[in-house]
């Protein structure tokens, strides 16, 4: 079985106790911090290994890297193939810096978003701008309805109800 299937059943096992999945993801987070500090810090090295090397590196289990590959894997320059990924398969952590900040708003992750180290990637006013850009894109704005009496949207200078809207 591939290590990303071996990930995702003990992570998202809806059978286990719930309380011990709290700790469980707790615990998780905690690694995931530890990781992206080390890789803002230098964000523009391409960070490359085998799985296995990469959570050596960052004093990680091999599980705990293959949910970091899992959950990094949208930001990347190029994406790993993680749904065949095992030990020995070489793996690429160059990100984009823009898209990783949006996906850790889109997450929620402020934890994530909030880390030290973004202060010196990017300045406050572009964070806040990325951050908007991102909340902005999720969010579904309806057009404003056109009321009976309003005058028609095709420019014939009738009332709605006169026009375009009497066949409805």
């Amino acid at each position: 079985m591939a290590l990303l299937q071996q990930w995702r059943d003990v992570a998202y096992d809806t059978s286990a106790n719930q309380g011990e999945l709290t700790k469980f993801w707790e615990r998780y987070f905690e690694k995931e911090k530890s990781v992206y500090e080390k890789l803002l810090a230098n964000p523009d090295e391409e960070v490359k290994g085998t799985v296995k090397e990469l959570a050596e590196k960052y004093g990680i289990e091999l599980m705990a890297m293959v949910g970091f590959l899992d959950g990094i894997n949208d930001s990347l320059k190029e994406p790993n193939p993680i749904e065949e990924m095992e030990e020995d398969t070489v793996v690429s952590l160059a990100f984009d810096k823009e898209k990783l900040y949006k996906n850790m708003v889109a997450a929620q992750a402020d934890w994530l978003y909030n880390l030290e180290q973004w202060n010196d990637i990017y300045d406050e006013e572009t964070r806040q701008k990325l951050y908007k850009e991102q909340k902005n894109s999720t969010t579904v704005r309806k057009p404003k309805k056109i009321g009976r009496n309003d005058p028609c949207p095709c420019g014939s200078g009738k009332k709605y109800k006169k026009c375009c809207g009497a066949n409805l």
